[in-house]
């Protein structure tokens, strides 16, 4: 049986309309989440779920469609048939075409009635990001409303700005939600819990004690039918630029003075105004650009990027980024931080990697001076946990030491199933919270870093290097840290 949650429902109701209603963003992980809500009792009794395509569908007939492509992602083993039931009276399917303002007279016609504050989540591409904001303000249905923009935003710093001007020019920076589902995953609160409310951790979180850090975010999917889309991004867009830069910014963030939303956000910009802006000669020394070519991923064989759907024959995209990133304060100073992610390597993981400075002398040996002797290690996906590893000495004579863990599994301490990403940050903006959503100037410094790399890959006869699908990527990435006397976690043994 599931515990309850800790957190009372919203009470206020609420019209939470889902512009691309029938995509897969919506099926895959914002309807399972506000299912997932309401089967907890989490949200208002008299809140309702507006989903908005083109797709020609009747009321019926986007319930089919519900049910036929949302069932098969809902979070649990067991679906009660009365909450099911229950969960798609909340539902209300409008057909209208995004592109064209006359239109929207169909879904102010579907909000007309009640008094509830509305959201609009645009899980859409960002070319209607705008059309659709300013539809909505001609329709009068911005006053008090919020607005949740999905990723990515903007193909670069000036078209980001370009969407952020329009948006702004219609919603205040407090309605606007810029989402990044990595920051509502449990183990990144665990991480601002573990170093803020604990006294053990906060004297060693600086360059005196840490000796490197590593982000990794890979995945073992491909493209998976989004060919055209990503071909266009890549992966320095599609993931360095806002989840990997938002997590080294949570890593190296100064205590905030309370948790307040901009209290958080406040400290965030810092670390990322003070990253160690690249040049060309760097970025050749410290970012690696891989693109996968065919192989296999647990024993099934898979297709090479260019032989995607929707792929370019001869695309020079990156599949893969490896980097060292510098914060130039006094906390972090010299110490490299190592990001890297990728599509189709050897396994699905997101972690972060503390390792602390070895001992400056020991006399018990020499393991106790081996990098990566003290490190902790908090796991994001797909098993949510944190692991401190240390050293002890090993039963019987001698002075043997041997690495041992202490580790957290949230699910096995905490006898709750855990609130999946999506669904802790929907419900944090029918609340009204801001902590877990980006802030413009958050955004437009991530930008303003990556546009060099982004420049040079552009400028430079630089193509990416390639690595066979189900590795960890190029040798160029281990080389990479081999550069500063280290490796990625999974090369040690």
């Amino acid at each position: 049986m599931r515990t309850p949650r800790n957190s009372p429902p919203e009470h206020d109701g609420f019209a939470f309309v889902l512009f691309g209603g029938t995509g897969d963003l919506a099926m895959r992980k914002i309807l399972p989440a506000l299912y997932a809500a309401h089967r907890d009792d989490m949200l208002a009794p008299d809140g309702r779920i507006v989903s908005v395509a083109q797709t020609a569908l009747d009321h019926g007939g986007y319930l089919k469609w519900v049910e036929e492509h949302v069932k098969p992602h809902l979070p649990g083993t067991a679906i009660d048939p009365a909450v099911w039931e229950g969960f798609l009276e909340r539902i209300t399917y409008v057909a209208l075409d995004a592109s064209q303002p006359d239109s929207f007279s169909l879904l102010r016609e579907a909000l007309a009635t009640g008094r509830s504050r509305r959201i609009f989540y645009l899980a859409t591409g960002p070319a209607l990001f705008v059309p659709i904001c300013r539809a909505l303000a001609s329709a009068g249905l911005t006053v008090g409303s919020r607005v949740v923009l999905e990723k990515p935003l903007g193909y670069d710093l000036e078209s980001s700005n370009a969407i952020n001007d329009a948006v702004g020019q219609i919603f205040a920076e407090d309605q606007i939600y810029r989402i990044d589902h990595y920051l509502g995953k449990e183990a990144v609160q665990n991480l601002l819990a573990l170093r803020f409310g604990n006294s053990l951790f906060e004297p060693l979180w600086r360059r005196d004690w840490v000796e490197s850090i590593q982000i990794t975010v890979a995945e073992e999917l491909g493209v998976e039918g989004r060919g055209n889309f990503y071909d266009q991004t890549g992966a320095l867009r599609d993931m360095v630029q806002n989840h990997l830069l938002q997590l080294l910014a949570i890593i190296a963030m100064e205590p905030p003075h309370s948790m307040d939303a901009d209290a958080v956000r406040d400290e965030k910009l810092r670390v990322l105004r003070a990253l160690k802006p690249v040049t060309s000669e760097q970025i050749r020394q410290s970012v690696v650009r891989g693109q996968y070519h065919a192989g296999a991923i647990k024993g099934v064989s898979v297709p090479a990027y260019q032989a995607e759907a929707g792929v370019g024959e001869h695309s020079t995209t990156e599949t893969f980024v490896a980097l060292k990133v510098e914060v130039e304060n006094w906390r972090w100073s010299g110490v490299p931080f190592f990001l890297r992610t990728g599509k189709r390597l050897a396994g699905r993981l997101a972690e972060i990697v503390i390792n602390f400075r070895p001992v400056p002398h020991s006399a018990l040996g020499p393991m106790a001076l081996r990098p990566g002797s003290n490190r902790l290690t908090i796991r994001l996906q797909p098993n949510e946990s944190i692991r401190l590893s240390a050293l002890a000495k090993q039963p019987g004579t001698g002075m043997t030491l041997q690495g041992v863990h202490l580790d957290l599994a949230f699910d096995q301490f905490f006898q709750q199933e855990r609130m999946e990403a999506y669904e802790r940050l929907l419900l944090d903006v029918i609340a009204g919270r801001l902590a877990l959503f980006v802030r413009r100037d958050e955004q437009e410094a991530a930008w303003r870093w990556v546009a060099p790399i982004l420049a040079d890959w552009a400028s430079q006869d630089n193509p990416p290097k390639p690595y066979a699908a189900g590795t960890w990527g190029p040798a160029a990435a281990s080389a990479l840290l081999a550069r500063h006397s280290t490796c990625w976690q999974e090369e040690e043994n």
